[in-house]
């Protein structure tokens, strides 16, 4: 099975909580479900967040190596 990661940067993980008027009222896991539920049989969709840019840039230089569940 091949695996997409979605990496999200800094206060996406406030999406749906934090002027939902302006950025609307879809979460994190919102996103997630509407990829996992786009993608073709045979691909594993896994979601990670983090607020620290060094963690993100930590986890695209290691694409064979999967990043830690947050």
């Amino acid at each position: 099975m091949k695996t997409i990661y979605l990496l999200n940067g800094p206060n996406l993980n406030l999406l749906g909580k934090r002027q939902p008027q302006i950025y609307g009222h879809e979460t994190l896991d919102d996103v997630l479900k509407l990829c996992t539920s786009a993608c073709a049989e045979g691909f594993d969709v896994q979601l990670f967040q983090s607020n620290h840019e060094g963690q993100i840039i930590d986890w695209i230089i290691r694409p064979a190596k999967p990043p830690p569940a947050s």
